[in-house]
C-alpha cells in the first residue's frame, strides 16, 4: 500500500483561491433577506404546533400588540 499523505485532498484550497471560494459562499449565504428567514421560521413553528402529539408545553398564541 502506498503512502498518499503528500497528495492534497480535492476539496482543500489554499491562498487566493480559498479566499475567493469563501467570499462567494458567504455572499450567497448572507444574501437571504431576514424577512424570508422569519417567514420560514413562522411556517415551521406553525407546522410543529399543528401536530397533536407534540411533546412539551404548548406555545402561547401571539396576540397583536396595540400601541396607545
Amino acid at each position: 500500500m502506498s503512502d498518499d499523505s503528500e497528495l492534497p485532498l480535492p476539496e482543500c484550497y489554499e491562498g487566493p483561491q480559498a479566499f475567493e471560494r469563501f467570499d462567494a459562499t458567504m455572499s450567497a449565504f448572507l444574501a437571504v433577506p431576514k424577512s424570508l428567514v422569519l417567514r420560514r421560521q413562522r411556517a415551521y413553528r406553525k407546522k410543529l404546533d399543528a401536530k397533536p402529539t407534540r411533546p412539551g408545553p404548548k406555545r402561547k398564541e401571539e396576540t397583536p400588540k396595540f400601541e396607545n
